[in-house]
């Protein structure tokens, strides 16, 4: 029995992300109270992030700094 290509395509597909969960899954599971294989990747991306933060709404210091001081233009 021949498997039409688009069903063995999914097939593919399903098992590949299935595989890929799975991995995620096992190298994720918190056994112990230590730190897990992922936590550098995942170190990268928050730091990754609060760059870009950063970088679009400006430094949370330089705003906090123009709302205490009333006489700097910047706070109104």
């Amino acid at each position: 029995m021949a498997i039409d290509r688009r069903t063995d395509k999914l097939i593919r597909r399903t098992a590949m992300v299935g595989t890929a969960t799975a991995a995620y899954l096992l190298l994720t599971a918190d056994y112990v109270p230590q730190d897990n294989a992922l936590l550098p990747i995942k170190r990268a991306i928050e730091s990754a992030e609060s760059s870009f933060k950063r970088y679009i709404f400006g430094s949370g210091r330089i705003q906090e700094s123009a709302e205490e001081d009333p006489n700097n233009e910047n706070s109104k």
